[in-house]
């Protein structure tokens, strides 16, 4: 299998390691190889969280600049903080407002390098369903709709209900359902 690098990003609190955690577990029951890292900063603080998630027969766990196929951001600073780890086509996407991303003044250089954006209000969905604390989940559910990472929606939803604490089970699968249904509806 060719490697897929994935980085994860967004503030302290906002569950980027749950979410990284169910995307190694997922890939992990699919037989495929991961090999991750986690660069916290001042997670305690609201700060900048940032994980690498490395799926292939890899050496090291590091996404080095230029190598990310996929950036998955739970803050829309932090999306643009993290675009040089974008590799040439490759696909971002932020919990963000979906007619204002990417900035006008980050267009250019995204189209140069082929980068595809995508971006949903998860932080809004998440809060709609009262589970401010899961906007994690909806964005890797709108993730999931346009198929193009290996691990597909089936096998995300199955993972999060292995995972996640029963006393959560429900709510989380329903704001990952959320972020499907939305992502769904925009790749017709």
């Amino acid at each position: 299998m060719e490697t897929i690098n994935f980085v994860l990003s967004g503030l302290g609190g906002q569950g980027v390691l749950f979410m990284t955690k169910i995307l190694a577990r997922a890939a992990l029951n699919k037989g495929l190889k991961v090999m991750g890292a986690e660069t916290h900063g001042m997670a305690q603080r609201g700060g900048s969280v940032v994980s690498h998630l490395r799926l292939g027969d890899v050496k090291s766990s590091l996404v080095r600049t230029d190598s990310a196929h996929f950036l998955l951001a739970l803050e829309e600073n932090e999306a643009y903080r993290n675009i040089p780890f974008l590799a040439k086509k490759g696909r971002m996407y932020a919990s963000a407002s979906e007619n204002s991303f990417p900035r006008q003044e980050v267009r250019p250089y995204l189209e140069k390098i082929g980068v595809i954006s995508r971006s949903v209000p998860a932080a809004d969905m998440a809060m709609d369903l009262g589970a401010p604390m899961s906007i994690n989940l909806a964005l890797l559910g709108f993730f999931s709709a346009f198929k193009e990472g290996p691990v597909g929606h089936d096998e995300f939803r199955a993972t999060i209900d292995q995972v996640s604490p029963d006393r959560f089970k429900e709510i989380n699968l329903k704001v990952f359902d959320a972020g499907f249904e939305k992502g769904s509806k925009e790749n017709r």
